[in-house]
């Protein structure tokens, strides 16, 4: 009898521990994408269909955005806890809002090259930068590639242009229609509305920033002053929970759009697979992503960015590098190495 009721004694204690795990709280995390739910957000969506961020403590809630700005934006209000926005827009919030209690920060690179380039169609003529000279130039006001162009504009020596506004929806439409020379965009997402718009890809010219002289970093994960300041554990759970999707995301992209799929029941899969993979190819998994490391920045790249964003946004205050940028949550250098190799 003692000796089952030492059994029993110990297998109720065994159970009494496990309550705990199995229900233990979760913190809850609302994160802001930049933009619609398209193949990128697959980054995003994967690890919470997935259950990854469960597994970590995390009760992550992903939303569909409209701009960087306003990712950083809802982060800065704390209406969101963590965001997805271009580092620009964040360097730019810094140093036009110097006072402000809440200024985001990237906690990891994931986007190591921007996304934005120039595109024209070859019937412009314009096979280089330097015949942008004197040409019309459309994209939105707030678009990242013509919020930068004049780094573009100065590391190619090219001359005056002039430039037509106008919402989204329009800019590739206008392009085909002959209305603007040129347009800037992201890669992965202009390219393949003109193609929807029936541009051929053979008879579009695109002109990455990233490979005339312009190494500013794109997409960064954005986390409030307060998350960082109260639960700091939370973010470094979050960015191992995302690397671990992310690996799996770039391996088999066509597999990952399955989940985009749940969240939008109407996007075209094959056309945001495609987007997916122009994501990975072009700004994820670059040459410069590979010799720097995923999720990291180099603080030389990081200080030349700072000064560029700086004189080209002519921003309120001069950006400083340090109050933008924190390493300290990534994950270790053996989880972060999940690029293959080219």
């Amino acid at each position: 009898m003692k000796k089952r009721s030492f059994l029993h004694a110990a297998v109720m204690a065994a159970a009494a521990c496990l309550v705990p795990a199995a229900h233990a709280q979760t913190t809850p995390i609302k994160f802001q994408l930049d933009w619609r739910f398209e193949g990128p957000a697959a980054f995003f969506l994967q690890p919470v269909a997935k259950g990854y961020f469960k597994a970590a403590g995390l009760d992550v809630t992903v939303d569909a955005g409209n701009g960087s700005g306003g990712a950083v934006q809802r982060v800065a209000s704390g209406t969101y806890d963590m965001g997805f926005a271009d580092l620009a827009a964040v360097m730019e919030f810094h140093a036009n809002n110097p006072d402000a209690q809440n200024k985001p920060v990237a906690v990891m690179v994931v986007y190591n090259n921007t996304p934005a380039s120039v595109m024209a169609l070859k019937k412009s003529g314009i096979t280089k930068p330097a015949d942008l000279a004197g040409k019309k130039l459309g994209a939105p006001v707030f678009d990242a590639g013509r919020r930068a162009f004049p780094i573009f504009q100065k590391a190619n020596g090219i001359g005056a242009v002039t430039w037509t506004a106008m919402d989204p929806p329009l800019r590739e439409t206008m392009l085909v229609r002959g209305d603007v020379d040129a347009i800037t965009g992201f890669t992965f997402t202009s390219l393949l509305n003109l193609e929807a718009r029936g541009a051929k890809a053979a008879d579009v010219v695109v002109l990455p920033y990233a490979d005339f002289g312009v190494k500013l970093y794109g997409n960064v994960i954005i986390a409030s002053p307060k998350l960082i300041k109260e639960n700091p554990g939370a973010i470094k759970a979050f960015l191992s929970a995302f690397t671990k999707g992310a690996k799996e995301v770039i391996a088999n992209p066509a597999a990952s759009i399955e989940y985009v799929k749940a969240r939008d029941g109407i996007v075209n899969v094959p056309l945001e697979t495609r987007r997916l993979q122009l994501a990975i190819d072009t700004v994820i998994n670059s040459p410069d992503a590979r010799a720097e490391g995923f999720g990291k920045a180099v603080p030389g790249r990081l200080s030349l960015m700072a000064s560029q964003v700086s004189d080209a946004f002519n921003t309120k205050t001069r950006v400083n590098a340090d109050d933008v940028w924190n390493p300290s949550f990534l994950p270790s250098t053996a989880e972060l190495n999940i690029l293959p190799k080219k």
